[in-house]
């Protein structure tokens, strides 16, 4: 490892002086193994009677009889998860065909906790327990008490049953979080309890304001606390210590120094597994990829530890995802390189070491531009925390943090709701659908910015979701808010038969679930390129993915093709998963599946009918500029248009904000659709006025 990766543990006497292992046991140089589940020689019973929880059991149950709402701050390792469900259970919260929801901000999360209690109960996972998550319902409707499932999707059930009648209690876990989501169901639970008294709602998180939380949901406006109809509770957790280590100058590249370090503990440290964060797929795949090149160069030494190198991220498909709860072989250290969808909710078996970069990709909205982007920026401090806390679920461990002391004392407490930073047409288009006719005064734990809210409305009275009094259309409207997609995919869907390609465009929908559909291996750069013209077409990346899918189908979902041609295999897979869900979609809404052969301009059509809000064209100074608001874009690297000859007008998916604001997932475009196709949003939309109206401001 570089001599310049240092780490320095606070309240060391001086600095430099290596890592040491202060919480040995056994005797010395000795390696210990990790134990995931000391208690595993006892029953199921006898170690559900271990965990920290056991003891407030009654007093968990008592205050979900007492109290509307149970504000429970439990910390990592007490249990609340897959406990506090089978306590409601047996205490008769699931009699007579009630359900038991619980909800998680992520998929992984919802399956493994759903997996936990089902085996806990000696029951089939399905059955009597099982979990809902975006294309995929593993549940029983007659059967089934404890439903977990991500939080998304309690709204679709909210919009199926609007006072949750099937449910006796409501656990919104890993609250924290702050996702859009769950602040949506914080708002909608809170109004659901003024119509059912008798609906239980425990809001759960290891780090959370919970007076906030009690004092949104309490109904008591008089100073007597016997009145309160919300309550919290505090759980002792059962972690071990963690020591933390910081680095003792700011890491250049916190990619290179995330491998170095994991090198370094891999050579240096006792047994146990390596837990590193990163903020993205990419940079997964790419510490990956350089981590199995370190790996080989152990096999030629004898008797040395192996490497089992493992990936995590949302785009995995769920069977790769479940890889990194596999157990791993003797002499042999599991490292699972993952974004911050390991952070909370699920334990990963033997992590001992964590890697925190330091940073986290997150969403973010301008009001001003209308463009939600994607950046990367430093975590907080409660997230920096909660990483730290993964290694100490097993016995004591440590934690290095690619950063300085004094960076971690100036991150901020705790990260900004997605509420205040998300582009909330797709928030409105729910509430619409949910009965909510003034979304502006609907109860909020944290208001959204009002700018963001006009915004939305205004994009979906464009799309054609919204009528002249801000209610929903019918059928588009309604329809749109059914669609698992945001409400321009959804758009782009539902109106793909009058154009005659609903089959491209349901393709172009299930690959745009997909980070990354080409890969690039490290040292092959040129090689991948080479590739992706193979698929590639001047039309733009949507029309050339429906030739990546076409081929992939053509050649009979082949691994070993698509290893050959540089393609995500897994990520193909799952993006036919989706395509055969939003076909069925389409079915049920009796939208004819089409095609439009070799005829790619309906296809450019209907995507400019879902994505014409985000337009851009070429300005002679050499850049893009958003046509609406002037705001300055590049076309990305990895785009297929990435060309010495970029095209007049383009629409694109996304932005993602690194050294620059870069399109990603553009289409060549016709700026006449515009003006044909969304007439509402671009008052000024030919060619000719807009001309005029940019030679007024550059006189000016």
């Amino acid at each position: 490892m570089s001599s310049k990766m240092k780490f320095w543990k606070p309240g060391e006497e001086a600095p430099g002086r290596g890592l040491q292992e202060e919480r040995g046991s056994g005797r010395e140089g000795e390696a210990q193994p990790a134990v995931y589940n000391p208690n595993k020689s006892l029953s199921i019973e006898q170690q559900r009677q271990k965990l920290p929880i056991f003891k407030v059991r009654n007093h968990i149950l008592y205050m979900v009889e007492k109290y509307q709402t149970v504000v429970i701050v439990g910390s990592t390792g007490c249990g609340k998860s897959t406990q506090i469900p089978q306590y409601l259970l047996e205490a008769g919260w699931g009699d007579e065909g009630h359900l038991i929801g619980i909800t998680q901000p992520r998929r992984v999360a919802a399956i493994t906790v759903a997996n936990r209690i089902a085996e806990e109960k000696g029951c089939l996972l399905g059955d009597e327990v099982g979990y809902l998550i975006r294309f995929d319902d593993c549940t029983d409707a007659h059967k089934t008490r404890i439903k977990c499932m991500t939080d998304g999707m309690l709204i679709r059930e909210i919009m199926q049953d609007p006072l949750l009648s099937k449910y006796s209690v409501v656990m919104l876990d890993e609250a924290h979080e702050r996702t859009l989501y769950t602040d949506i169901i914080l708002g909608l639970v809170r109004k659901i309890q003024q119509k059912r008294e008798d609906l239980r709602v425990i809001v759960a998180s290891a780090t959370l304001n919970a007076e906030e939380i009690k004092d949104f949901f309490n109904r008591n406006e008089s100073s007597d606390f016997s009145k309160d109809t919300a309550a919290i509770l505090s759980i002792e957790g059962r972690t071990h210590p963690v020591d933390i280590h910081y680095s003792l100058d700011p890491v250049p590249d916190y990619v290179k120094a995330t491998v170095e370090t994991i090198v370094k503990i891999h050579n240096n440290e006792k047994q146990g597994d390596v837990l590193a964060f990163l903020t993205g797929m990419d940079e997964v795949n790419t510490v990956t990829s350089m981590l199995i090149e370190e790996a080989k160069k152990l096999v030629k030494v004898k008797d040395a530890m192996r490497m089992k190198i493992v990936p995590m991220h949302g785009s995995l498909p769920g069977a790769e995802q479940m890889k990194v709860f596999e157990r791993t072989p003797k002499n042999c250290r599991k490292i699972v390189v993952a974004t911050n969808i390991a952070e909370t909710s699920i334990t990963i078996n033997g992590i001992v070491y964590i890697v925190d970069s330091g940073f986290v990709k997150i969403k973010n909205y301008h009001p001003k531009t209308g463009i939600e982007s994607l950046i990367v920026v430093p975590v907080s401090q409660a997230s920096a925390d909660q990483r730290a806390g993964r290694a100490g679920r097993v016995r004591a461990g440590k934690a290095f943090r690619l950063y300085t002391e004094s960076s971690y004392e100036k991150l901020s407490e705790n990260t900004v709701p997605e509420m205040q930073r998300s582009d909330l047409a797709p928030v409105i288009l729910q509430l619409k659908a949910l009965g909510i006719a003034n979304v502006l005064r609907f109860h909020f734990l944290s208001a959204p910015p009002a700018q963001n809210m006009v915004r939305g409305l205004e994009l979906l009275y464009a799309l054609g979701a919204l009528d002249d009094n801000g209610n929903l259309t019918s059928p588009l409207g309604l329809r749109m808010a059914e669609c698992p997609l945001t409400p321009s995919f959804a758009k782009m869907l539902l109106v793909s038969g009058e154009f005659g390609c609903s089959e491209e465009v349901v393709i172009v929908a299930a690959m745009s679930q997909i980070q990354n559909v080409f890969v690039t291996p490290t040292g092959q750069r040129h090689t991948a390129d080479r590739m992706k013209k193979k698929f590639s077409v001047e039309e733009g990346d949507h029309v050339s993915l429906v030739n990546t899918y076409r081929a992939f189908i053509k050649y009979g979902s082949s691994k070993a093709w698509c290893h050959e041609n540089l393609l995500n295999y897994k990520g193909l897979v799952r993006a036919g998963e989706i395509r055969h869900q939003l076909t069925r979609i389409l079915q049920r809404f009796n939208i004819p599946i089409l095609s439009c052969g070799e005829d790619v301009e309906p296809l450019c059509k209907c995507i400019t009918a879902g994505l014409f809000a985000n337009t851009a064209r070429f300005h002679p100074s050499g850049v893009y500029r958003t046509v609406r608001d002037d705001h300055t874009l590049y076309i990305h690297p990895t785009s297929v248009l990435y060309t010495e000859k970029p095209p007049k007008w383009v629409v694109f998916n996304e932005v993602v904000q690194t050294t620059k604001d870069y399109m990603r997932d553009v289409t060549v475009i016709d700026p006449g659709w515009l003006c044909e196709l969304a007439p509402d949003f671009y008052q000024f939309g030919t060619e000719r006025e807009i001309a005029a109206k940019r030679t007024r401001r550059d006189a000016s």
